[in-house]
């Protein structure tokens, strides 16, 4: 049997990280850098240490952050293509666009969606976007995290994709989440000023958690609505750090419903019992500049039906 022909090593890469991208582990970039090398393949890179990160060897479970430069070695892929899904699944994202023009367009993202593909993941957000648009060039400006819902913005092009990372690293860029809180608030508007750093867990897993030598993190919880074991609150996020709302919320005694990682196992199992089926957050608002025009943008997505149906049960609710 003849094996498949391969093509010549692709060239030496250097790739430069950005925000969209920090946080995610370094096996799962490289899977949507290396299309059609086989896992075991990229595995042996890198325990061999052909791929560098900051001229340095790094494990497959290592979180590369925005800064960081990746090296990919030569590789030799078979020249035949890979099958594209079907642009037709994801048909359905053009409903949730909620803003567009020539230079953005602003998602609200469902929950459940990564927004890239990688282990386990075959087509993330952008990826179905791309297939849906394959004649615009598309980049994601920011991240939501897989369990998270709401507004996502993306460029569509090099200088409004520059504009907009300069607007979020000048913490420029308003946002606003709704999330439902364990227990009961006290007092208006808690200012949430503790240091974030990440933290290596088992299996790969990370974690962050409050810690003096941590990056600075700064939010401003304000509550909207009581209830009668929990609170939903408005979540501001001044900084951006990975997982800042729910583990800043955590920090105070009122984590997040729905939240694995960080809430409470009793809260949690409570709220399953009204329907509750993931995390309780969801990015609710976006005001930042346009990148072309300078004009002032209010980029808004509704609280999704499942979480509204959560809230009116909750409302009803006499025993948990």
């Amino acid at each position: 049997m003849e094996k498949p022909p391969k093509s010549a090593p692709t060239p030496v890469r250097y790739l430069e990280i950005d925000e969209t991208r920090a946080g995610q582990r370094l096996d799962n970039f490289l899977i949507t850098q290396l299309k059609g090398v086989p896992k075991s393949r990229i595995y042996r890179l890198l325990r061999k240490g052909e791929v560098r990160v900051n001229r340095s060897r790094a494990r497959p479970d290592y979180r590369i952050e925005a800064g960081d430069v990746v090296r990919l070695p030569p590789v030799r892929q078979a020249t035949a293509e890979l099958k594209k899904p079907d642009a037709r699944r994801f048909a359905w994202l053009a409903d949730r666009i909620l803003f567009e023009d020539e230079h953005l367009l602003a998602l609200d993202k469902p929950a459940g969606m990564a927004v890239h593909g990688g282990s386990g993941v075959a087509v993330g957000l952008i990826e179905a976007l791309r297939l849906l648009r394959p004649a615009t060039r598309l980049e994601l400006a920011h991240r939501l995290d897989r369990d998270t819902s709401g507004c996502l913005l993306l460029a569509k092009d090099r200088q409004a994709l520059l504009a907009l990372h300069a607007q979020l690293r000048a913490g420029e860029v308003e946002k606003r989440y709704h999330a439902l809180v364990q227990g009961a608030w006290r007092g208006g508007t808690r200012r949430v000023a503790a240091a974030l750093a990440r933290d290596r867990v088992r299996a790969g897993e990370r974690k962050v958690e409050v810690r003096e030598t941590g990056k600075e993190a700064e939010s401003r919880i304000t509550p909207r609505q009581e209830y009668k074991i929990a609170t939903l609150v408005e979540i501001e996020l001044l900084t951006g750090r990975m997982h800042q709302a729910r583990v800043h919320a955590a920090h105070i005694g009122h984590p997040i419903a729905g939240d694995d990682k960080y809430g409470d196992r009793d809260f949690n199992r409570r709220l399953r019992r009204l329907g509750l089926k993931r995390l309780f957050l969801h990015a609710a608002s976006l005001r930042f500049r346009h990148p072309a025009g300078g004009g002032k943008m209010h980029i808004e997505a509704p609280l999704p039906s499942d979480l509204g149906a959560v809230l009116e049960r909750l409302k009803h609710e006499t025993s948990l």
